[in-house]
């Protein structure tokens, strides 16, 4: 399912750099460690991941008013045009491989999974 899903991006926004642009619109502006955080990654690896969000102009590191020496993290209308487009893609992945399921089997589907994240809880609180 993870491939199939991951088939329906583009190329060039995978799910990390889908990730990071889902969770800045979310939570707003951020610094890269809230991020990391967030994404529950080594600083590394997020870093990777906002220099690629960078690189395609759909997110930008502005100076934090609080601290010069960090950069808070902004989507640009790049970045938002980029997530329509996810949306879009992924939206018609679900709706082609759902076609035959039932309205009942897609809300059982819902419940089910929102009952799987909750047992999982705060995987973050976890992370090191």
């Amino acid at each position: 399912m993870k491939r199939g899903l991951s088939r329906a991006l583009p190329a060039h926004c995978q799910g990390g750099a889908a990730a990071v642009l889902a969770l800045v619109k979310h939570h707003g502006d951020m610094r890269t460690s809230r991020l990391a955080e967030l994404m529950a990654v080594d600083m590394s690896v997020c870093s990777r991941h906002v220099a690629h969000t960078v690189e395609y102009g759909w997110i930008e590191r502005l100076p934090d008013p609080d601290d010069k020496r960090s950069r808070i993290l902004r989507l640009t209308p790049e970045g938002y045009a980029m997530l329509g487009e996810l949306d879009r893609r992924v939206t018609d992945a679900f709706s082609r491989h759902l076609t035959e399921w039932s309205d009942d089997d897609v809300a059982l589907l819902t419940a089910l999974l929102g009952r799987l994240r909750d047992s999982f809880g705060d995987c973050r609180a976890h992370h090191a």
